[in-house]
C-alpha cells in the first residue's frame, strides 16, 4: 500500500476499519462493507448524494470525472475533500461522515430496491392462495 493510500486509510479508520480494493486502476475504500470513497491518480474522492452534494459544492469540493468510450467526461457523485481536510483526522471526520452516511443511504435504497420484486412476488403467490379458496367457499355456501 503506498504512503498516500495509507494516509487516507487512517483519515477514514475512526469510522470503522477500513478495506482498500483495487478497482478500474484506483482503489474503491469500504467502511463496514460500504463503498464510500476512491483513490485515483493520487487523490481522494468521497461519496456524495443528493442530500450531501450541496455542503461538498459549498466548500469547492471538486467531482471525481473520467473519460467516456467516446472520450467525453463522465461525473461521479464523488468528492474531492477539502484540501486541508486532509491534513487533520478531526478536520476530515465531518467529510467522512457525509461519506458513510450517503453510502448508507445508497445501500439501503439498494436493499429496498431488491426487496421491492421478492415483495411484489410474495403478495401474487399469497393473492392466488387466496383466491382458490374462496372459489371453493362460494361452491360451498
Amino acid at each position: 500500500m503506498d504512503a498516500f493510500t495509507e494516509l487516507c486509510v487512517e483519515m477514514l479508520s475512526p469510522l470503522g476499519p477500513v478495506r482498500v480494493r483495487r478497482m478500474f486502476g484506483g482503489q474503491g475504500l469500504y467502511v463496514d462493507g460500504l463503498f464510500m470513497a476512491i483513490i485515483d491518480d493520487g487523490q481522494l474522492f468521497l461519496k456524495s448524494d443528493e442530500a450531501t452534494r450541496d455542503r461538498f459544492d459549498a466548500a469547492g469540493c471538486l467531482p471525481f470525472t473520467f473519460p467516456n468510450k467516446a472520450g467525453e467526461p463522465v461525473v461521479t457523485s464523488y468528492r474531492r475533500p477539502p484540501e486541508e481536510a486532509l491534513e487533520s483526522p478531526p478536520l476530515m471526520l465531518p467529510w467522512a461522515r457525509l461519506a458513510f452516511e450517503a453510502a448508507l443511504r445508497a445501500a439501503n435504497a439498494k436493499a429496498k430496491k431488491a426487496a421491492a420484486p421478492k415483495r411484489a412476488a410474495a403478495g401474487k403467490s399469497s393473492a392466488a392462495k387466496k383466491a382458490p379458496a374462496k372459489k371453493a367457499a362460494a361452491r360451498r355456501g
